[in-house]
């Protein structure tokens, strides 16, 4: 029988994600992470892209997207707290692309240190979020 670990994906608004699993592999802040049960326990921060979990049993791997945020790993747990997590199937292409453009049209117009510092963080994230958009789709 193959060992697993809890893992639980939370954002402010909903719990996404809470069951068993195989691994996890997601976007640490130096490079991507792949999480298997008795891994050393870990706190580090996560930067824009997907979550992917391999569901204790097998099944369909999940796939969530998340805007960055926080990760906690204990031997037999992982939690993922993300500023802003969607599942892969909730992801809509035509929405990050208007948002993106939005957020282009924005950094023109931006005015001081701030207010630029604050678009280019939002321009990172949607174009991160394109990115695992696009990879979702070739992977169905």
């Amino acid at each position: 029988m193959t060992e697993t670990m809890h893992v639980d994906v939370v954002s402010a608004e909903a719990h996404l994600y809470s069951g068993d699993a195989e691994f996890v592999v997601l976007p640490g802040e130096i490079g991507e992470l792949g999480i298997y049960p008795r891994h050393t326990p870990l706190i580090t921060r996560i930067k824009p892209g997907a979550v992917r979990i391999k569901p204790a049993g097998g099944g369909e791997e999940e796939f969530i997207f998340v805007a960055g945020g926080i990760l906690e790993v204990q031997p037999r747990r992982v939690t993922v707290l993300a500023d802003i997590a969607i599942r892969g199937h909730d992801l809509d292409e035509a929405k990050a692309e208007a948002a993106h453009q939005e957020a282009l049209e924005a950094r023109k117009n931006a005015q001081d240190k701030q207010e630029i510092a604050t678009v280019e963080s939002e321009l990172a994230m949607l174009a991160a979020q394109l990115s695992e958009i696009r990879k979702f789709r070739k992977m169905r």
